[in-house]
């Protein structure tokens, strides 16, 4: 298989993207690659909305800059931010072009949330599935494109660089290129060579590396562990935010439903198990802190009384305005019992959103040529230590235009490289017990979740990389000797995201943002990126 533009990826990032090529030129092909379903992505499950700045009487581009810096601990790229900030509306109308919708006023005008770190009123949201609108709007774009082929069940193996040809490729080699991708058909089980003049990646999060994430089963780092075994560049993996909200359901784990910041941002109220609006003990923005300082909060109060969840308080928010704004949650606590006009909702943090990643230039360019990034999978610089809430959907299109310019000034002087070998699966055989992967997911997930959370120490870091380090080399010999298969392949990227997390935090000797280590409280003096 061979085509002009290759996404791996289908949510805001991925699509966004292959809509510009594919209109930019109608006679190069574009080929979509995701591993389930088109709509299963992270973006189907964003519910707050997209910050940006529309009501200039009453907000400012420099207040949204500012709200970023400010979240992102001293880390962020203040270029970038100026960049994603300003240019953020004009890609914003352009999804509203394609279709999105977005809720608006009486009168007409969009209604706009404020959530945790936003000085503003600013957040643009279609209830409380934003990112599920905004999937649907480009999905339907995409089928009216001739020139585009999306491809569902399809499992991207590797990355194809000089490696395959025979070189010795090493983090200090010059002009690593990507010719293209292996992927695992799903439907035949076969293993596929695509051959691609240009490659996007746009794979999202890695929520699934942690015992309860906000995420889908699908979030598994897969763009971050290709890269990296391709010798590419990794950046600040320490920054894993956990959503200070999710609902708590006694004895479920996995995939947990989100109570979106804009819940707070409408006036809800957190309390622990005696009723005590603790948020002020903790920051004086007090409910409306930034995630990270919220979610810290949260751990504390929980531990200090002995408790899996504290309490969001929605009582006095009113049932019409709150089935308004926030229908499929008040729909979901229902449905366990809970009734937000009478009841508190029972949340306590998990994973949520990688601040790290791919590293990319402000083009989206990563350190392999002729592969982009962007979406969750990539470090930009917008988000430093710590993600402002909403802006994560803004920077998917921003990036996604900014890379879909790289591509197209540079697209025609790139060839085809026709030596690539096939895959090679001799010696290999089915696995002959699936335990032996389940039960190394479960140990990973574990021990990221107990020892490389919320908070963090040297010991639990050191621990947790022992027992990575034995999950690698076992899951590696499954994978020399065994016939490639999703779980397989999801346990594989799982590990090397685990691993990049730790190493990470271990090499950052200071708490900042995200990353908090209780042997070393107060943040450095010299204030740098880690990359691997």
């Amino acid at each position: 298989m061979e085509t002009d533009f290759l996404v791996i990826g289908s949510g805001i990032a991925g699509l966004t993207y292959a809509l510009k090529v594919s209109q930019k030129y109608p006679d190069k092909k574009v080929i979509v690659i995701t591993k389930a379903t088109a709509d299963e992505t992270n973006t189907k499950y964003a519910q707050g909305g997209v910050a940006v700045v529309n009501d200039l009487e009453n907000d400012s581009f420099q207040k949204h800059i500012e709200d970023t810096l400010i979240a992102g601990d001293g880390l962020c790229n203040r270029h970038v931010v100026e960049i994603v900030v300003k240019e953020g509306p004009e890609r914003v109308n352009e999804i509203i072009d394609w279709g999105a919708k977005f809720d608006k006023e009486p009168d007409g005008d969009y209604k706009l949330g404020k959530e945790g770190g936003h000085s503003a009123f600013r957040i643009l949201h279609h209830k409380d599935i934003t990112g599920r609108e905004i999937e649907r709007a480009l999905l339907l774009s995409i089928k009216g494109r001739s020139n585009i082929e999306l491809v569902n069940y399809c499992f991207v193996v590797d990355i194809i660089t000089q490696h395959h040809l025979g070189y010795l490729v090493t983090k200090s080699t010059p002009d690593v290129e990507c010719y293209g991708v292996y992927a695992l058909n799903l439907r035949t089980n076969a293993i596929e060579k695509i051959l691609a003049r240009r490659t996007l990646i746009a794979t999202g999060g890695n929520g699934q590396v942690y015992r309860t994430t906000t995420n889908p089963s699908i979030a598994t780092g897969d763009g971050v562990a290709m890269v990296y075994r391709a010798k590419g560049r990794i950046e600040n993996m320490e920054f894993i935010q956990f959503h200070p909200t999710a609902l708590y359901e006694p004895g479920v784990r996995g995939h947990a439903f989100l109570i979106t910041e804009a819940v707070r941002g409408d006036g809800g109220v957190l309390r622990n198990k005696t009723g005590e609006a603790f948020m002020e003990k903790y920051d004086s923005r007090k409910d409306l802190a930034p995630r990270d300082i919220v979610a810290r909060a949260i751990d504390s109060e929980m531990k200090r009384t002995g408790t899996e969840h504290v309490y969001l308080d929605c009582r006095h928010m009113g049932k019409e305005k709150f089935v308004e704004h926030f229908p499929n949650i008040y729909e979901k606590c229902l449905s366990i019992g809970v009734d937000i006009t009478k009841d508190m909702i029972p949340v306590a943090p998990a994973a949520h959103y990688s601040c790290g990643g791919i590293k990319t230039d402000e083009w989206g360019r990563t350190s392999i040529k002729n592969l982009s990034a962007c979406g969750e999978c990539a470090s930009t610089g917008l988000h430093g230590a710590n993600r402002l809430a909403s802006n994560s959907l803004l920077e998917a299109i921003v990036f996604a235009h900014r890379c879909f310019i790289d591509a197209a000034d540079h697209i025609n002087s790139i060839t085809f490289n026709k030596n690539i070998p096939d895959w090679n699966a001799r010696g290999t055989s089915e696995p002959k017990e699936m335990i032996l992967i389940t039960q190394s997911l479960k140990e990973l997930q574990l021990v990221m979740s107990d020892y490389v959370g919320i908070v963090r120490n040297d010991i639990r870091l050191q621990r947790a990389m022992r027992r990575i380090d034995l999950l690698w080399e076992e899951t590696e010999q499954l994978y020399q000797t065994s016939n490639l298969s999703p779980q397989l392949l999801e346990l594989r990227n799982m590990i090397s995201v685990g691993y990049l997390i730790v190493k990470s935090a271990s090499f950052r000797k200071e708490s900042r943002g995200l990353h908090y280590n209780t042997d070393y409280p107060g943040k450095s003096e010299l204030v740098q990126n880690v990359v691997l």
